[in-house]
C-alpha cells in the first residue's frame, strides 16, 4: 500500500473477494534529511504537499486506509534497499545512460523484498495497485498482460518481475479504468479516492536530478561540450547528466529548425544533437534480459516498447550470444536510450525485455 488511491483500491476489492488482506508500506528515508548512510550527502527533504509513495504523509494515508479496512497494517524499513536503488540511478547517469528507477524498484523491493516478507507471514499472494492483468496465456501458464485502460497500463514497468511469481501475483485494479477505481474508492469511504497521482522519482521530490546527484555523489567532472553529429562545438553544457535521448528542450541553443539530443559521449562529456531524421534509429541490443515466456529459439516478429510513453513499434527481435537481444524495428523510432527498457509484446501480452545498451546508426 502506497497510500495512492490504486493501492488503498486494491486493498478494498480483494476485502470485497473474501481474502484475508495485510497491508505493507515501503518505508524508504528519502524524507529524512538528516539520516544519512556513511558517506552519503544529505538528500532533499520532501516538502509536507509532496505526493509520492513512500513519504511520511504517504505512510499515513497509507494506515488511515488499513485502518478503514480493518486490516493490519505494517511499515517496512527499506531505507537501506532504497539506497540501492539511488546508486542505481546515479551510476547510470554518470556513465551516460537513462536510468528507469521504477522498474528497478517492481524489480528489487515491491516484487522481492516485499515477496520475501509475505511469505514470512504465510502469504499466498502479493497486490499491488498497477494497472496490468496477470491472465492464462495461449501455453497454458500464466501471462502478464496490458491494463484493460490502455492510458494507465503499467506492464512496460513490470517486465522484469519473476515468471515463477506470477501464479502469486494479483493486480485488482487491472481489468478496470482509473475513473472506475476513483469512484469506487468513493463509493468505498477510501480517503485517498481523489489523492493525485505521484509524479515524481520519490527520492527526487523537486525533479532536480543534476541536484540530486551533486548532493548523492558530491561534484562531478561532466561538463563539456555540445557538438553537431559533425564534430563541430555549438556551445558548452554544465554536465551531460543533465540530458537524455531524444530530449529538445532545454539545450541552450537557437536553431533555425528543432534539434535533438541524439548522443551521450560521458568518456568525451560530449552532447551530441542533431536533427529528428539523425534521431531515428531502427536498430538496438539489450542485455541482462528477463523472459516471461520461453525464450525464442529463432526471430520473432513482435511489438517493442522502448519508454514507458511509447507507442509498441513492429519489429523482429532475436536473441544472440544467450543473454543479448537485437530487435530491428520496421520503421525508424526516436529516442532509444540507452538505460532504458524494451519490451517485447504479442498483442497485450508481455513476453520478456531487457535493458538498452546501445542502438544502430
Amino acid at each position: 500500500m502506497s497510500g495512492g488511491v490504486d493501492s488503498s483500491a486494491s486493498a478494498w476489492l480483494l476485502r470485497q473477494q473474501g481474502h484475508e488482506v495485510i497491508g505493507l508500506f515501503m518505508r524508504s528515508g528519502a524524507n529524512e534529511e538528516t539520516q544519512c548512510r556513511p558517506g552519503e550527502l544529505p538528500v532533499l527533504a520532501l516538502k509536507p504537499h509532496h505526493q509520492g509513495c513512500c513519504s511520511a504523509s504517504d505512510a499515513a494515508d497509507a494506515r488511515r486506509v488499513a485502518d478503514r479496512l480493518d486490516i493490519p497494517f505494517h511499515a517496512l524499513n527499506f531505507r537501506d534497499d532504497f539506497g540501492r536503488i539511488k546508486d542505481y540511478f546515479a551510476d547510470e547517469y554518470l556513465a551516460g545512460r537513462t536510468p528507469n528507477p521504477c522498474v528497478m524498484c517492481n524489480i528489487w523491493l515491491k516484487f522481492g523484498r516485499l515477496w520475501e516478507f509475505a511469505r514470512q507471514v504465510d502469504a499466498d499472494f502479493i497486490a499491488t495497485g498497477h494497472y496490468a492483468r496477470v491472465a492464462p496465456g495461449p501455453d497454458g501458464g500464466l501471462a502478464l498482460v496490458r491494463g484493460r485502460d490502455a492510458a494507465k497500463d503499467q506492464s512496460y514497468v513490470l517486465f522484469g518481475i519473476r515468471r515463477d511469481l506470477l501464479p502469486n501475483i494479483q493486480f485488482p485494479v487491472g481489468d478496470r479504468s482509473k475513473p472506475e477505481i476513483r469512484d469506487l474508492a468513493r463509493e468505498a469511504g477510501i480517503q485517498t479516492a481523489d489523492k493525485p497521482d505521484s509524479q515524481e522519482i520519490c527520492f527526487i521530490p523537486d525533479n532536480d536530478y543534476s541536484g540530486f546527484l551533486g548532493r548523492f555523489r558530491g561534484p562531478q567532472e561532466t561538463a563539456g561540450d555540445i557538438v553537431d553529429t559533425a564534430g563541430r562545438v555549438l556551445g558548452q553544457h554544465q554536465g551531460y547528466q543533465s540530458y537524455t535521448i531524444g530530449q529538445r528542450k532545454g539545450l541552450g541553443l537557437a536553431f533555425g529548425e528543432p534539434r535533438y539530443v541524439v548522443r551521450i559521449e560521458p568518456e568525451t562529456r560530449r552532447v551530441v544533437i542533431g536533427t529528428r531524421d539523425e534521431l531515428g534509429r531502427r536498430e538496438l541490443t539489450a542485455d541482462r534480459l528477463n523472459w516471461l515466456v520461453d525464450p525464442p529459439a529463432a526471430a520473432l516478429r513482435c511489438t517493442a516498447q522502448i519508454r514507458y510513453q511509447h507507442t509498441p513499434a513492429e519489429c523482429t527481435a532475436e536473441v544472440i550470444d544467450k543473454d543479448r537481444l537485437q530487435v530491428t524495428f520496421d520503421d525508424p523510432q526516436f529516442g532509444i536510450a540507452p538505460g532504458q527498457a524494451v519490451v517485447l509484446y504479442d498483442g497485450d501480452r508481455v513476453l520478456g525485455g531487457g535493458w538498452i545498451r546501445s542502438s544502430g546508426e
